[in-house]
């Protein structure tokens, strides 16, 4: 077992499974029984049951829904956005399932340390320069953004959806990162 099996998956106290809301917990056991393992943001995120239902619920109504976007575009769009406010937690995360979802070992690692040379499309990268200025230059975004994104294919809707992940998974970042959320060792080794 290395120093990093051993150290602690949050700062924050983190509950027992025996010790969550029965709705909660059910959630988890369903997780686990789908992965093979309970992913330790749910488990950091338990200790304050009211914001882990919130969370999850916004978290859920973002990636589930349908649209234009696929399940590998808004992983994608998690693992730039993740990388770019250095939140380890999401880029080895999220970088996992984006390599599951894609069924492509290469695009997370790629696409995590600079989206611009990564070998995917151009639509995907239009998508990905919106996702970048939502991040970090909201306050700059104009019709253009939206014009150069209809150039590949891309709506209002479609735009708003990415907007919204970043956004989200702005809050998923700094959290992750003030927890000191631990990635599962799981995830190093999926979809490679």
């Amino acid at each position: 077992m290395t120093q990093a099996d051993q150290a602690p998956i949050s700062r924050f106290p983190v509950p027992a499974l025996s010790e969550m809301p029965e709705d909660i917990r059910t959630r988890l056991e369903a997780v686990q029984e789908k992965a093979g393992f309970i992913p330790n943001v749910f488990l950091v995120l338990a200790h304050r049951p009211d914001e882990f239902r919130a969370f999850f619920a916004y978290h859920d109504a973002l990636m589930d829904k349908p649209g234009n976007l696929t399940h590998a575009d808004r992983e994608m769009i998690i693992v730039t956005t993740s990388n770019l406010n250095q939140c380890q937690y999401c880029v080895i995360s999220h970088g996992a399932i984006l390599r599951v979802r894609a069924k492509n070992p290469l695009v997370a690692d790629q696409v995590a340390v600079n989206y611009r040379k990564a070998d995917i499309t151009p639509r995907q990268k239009a998508m990905l320069d919106f996702a970048v200025k939502v991040s970090h230059h909201a306050y700059e975004v104009t019709d253009a953004d939206f014009e150069t994104l209809a150039a590949h294919g891309l709506d209002a809707e479609d735009a708003w959806d990415i907007a919204g992940i970043t956004a989200f998974f702005g809050l998923s970042n700094r959290m992750a990162n003030v927890t000191n959320m631990r990635a599962n060792p799981e995830f190093y080794t999926m979809g490679r």
